[in-house]
């Protein structure tokens, strides 16, 4: 809904409050062998290289309406690879329609021009244990904002492009800016939770812890998939041809691991 001219805040200058969000997601994979290890490790490398992650990246652009600036990439050996775009506010002709795009954010329906340099970036890191079969893709994404565009308007697309085990997020608002009477404002939108800009549909997967600071305009959701079907983590085969015990002793591993990364620490 757009805002009535008495309904919008007025401000002295220009909105220059920081919205940072960083999103961090993990796809756990279990491999019998090195040679399956390696095989993950390459196709996981090929699936997130840095041409992919900058069509994610150019697109969260379009979603919160900035304007690319400048695009920085690179693909590591052996793996890894990293994307850098700088973007700056700008008019929001249209933000892109799509069934895992949702509307819910602090983003106005027009904005005013205006220089603030802005930027996202990606830093991707696959790994595998040395000894228990357990392999670990972890995606780190970071869209920081000036002015009155907000990286949550691209959270759910976010979780949409990755295949996501399990996420933890991280937003914050710093820095004020001021009213036309000089009065101080240290965030410009109402938030109590990451999960207000989730989707329904999307809370339902998942298992969702909330630590927020609220007098200090900080927020961090973490999620864990709730379902587990032991085929969605095997690497080139199926359950079907592991024993029962097999199948329970690679459940335990996978499912340890998971909560071990859920939870922040080593419970074994």
């Amino acid at each position: 809904m757009k805002l009535s001219p008495e309904q919008r805040i007025q401000l002295h200058g220009f909105n220059n409050l920081t919205k940072s969000l960083s999103f961090n997601m993990y796809d756990i994979c279990y491999t019998r062998t090195k040679e399956e290890r390696e095989a993950y490790i390459e196709y996981i490398d090929e699936q997130y290289n840095a041409d992919r992650l900058t069509k994610i990246l150019t697109h969260v652009s379009e979603i919160i309406g900035a304007h690319v600036l400048n695009i920085a990439k690179q693909d590591y050996v052996p793996q890894g690879a990293s994307v850098t775009v700088l973007v700056s506010e700008g008019p929001v002709v249209e933000v892109p329609k799509a069934s895992y795009e949702e509307s819910p954010g602090p983003l106005p329906d027009s904005v005013v021009i205006q220089l603030d340099k802005s930027h996202i970036t990606v830093h991707t890191y696959p790994e595998y244990h040395p000894d228990e079969g357990i392999s670990t893709f972890r995606a780190d994404i970071d869209v920081s904002t000036c002015g009155e565009i907000s990286p949550l308007k691209a959270l759910n697309y976010l979780i949409h492009s990755f295949d996501t085990d399990i996420m933890t997020m991280d937003y914050r608002v710093r820095g004020f800016t001021r009213d036309i009477s000089g009065h101080k404002l240290f965030i410009d939108h109402d938030i109590s939770s990451i999960q207000n800009y989730i989707p329904e549909q999307v809370r339902d997967l998942y298992d969702m812890i909330d630590v927020n600071v609220y007098q200090e305009n900080i927020f961090h959701t973490k999620c864990k998939l709730k379902q587990f079907d032991l085929d969605n983590y095997l690497f080139g085969y199926t359950k079907d041809s592991l024993t029962p015990e097999q199948q329970a002793q690679i459940t335990d591993s996978l499912q340890a691991e998971m909560n071990e990364i859920y939870y922040g620490k080593n419970m074994s």
